[in-house]
């Protein structure tokens, strides 16, 4: 399969060569412009879409930073790098 698809790519890089060979010198250099302008595009959507993040991937970013957010406000005593909560030295519930 992958093989089909990259011999049909190759004759299609070779049908626009033989092309624009064809073309006369003043076309040429608006079919090379126009190739040009393709380049360009295709490059800055392939960036932003290298760089696009999910909203789900956000969602967890910010929900992650809550957390982090929400554990160092919280009342706590820290044996070294230990959080030891207030709530742990309560009594506990006997079973």
């Amino acid at each position: 399969m992958i093989e089909k698809v990259l011999a049909a790519i190759g004759l299609l890089v070779c049908i626009v060569l033989l092309v624009r060979m064809a073309l006369a010198p003043r076309r040429r250099q608006a079919f090379d412009a126009t190739m040009r302008g393709a380049w360009y595009n295709s490059q800055r959507w392939g960036q932003r879409v290298l760089r696009w993040r999910p909203s789900s991937r956000k969602q967890a970013a910010r929900v992650a930073e809550e957390a982090i957010e929400r554990a160092r406000r919280t009342q706590t005593d820290r044996d070294g790098n230990v959080y030891r909560p207030k709530s742990f030295k309560g009594p506990r519930k006997p079973h």
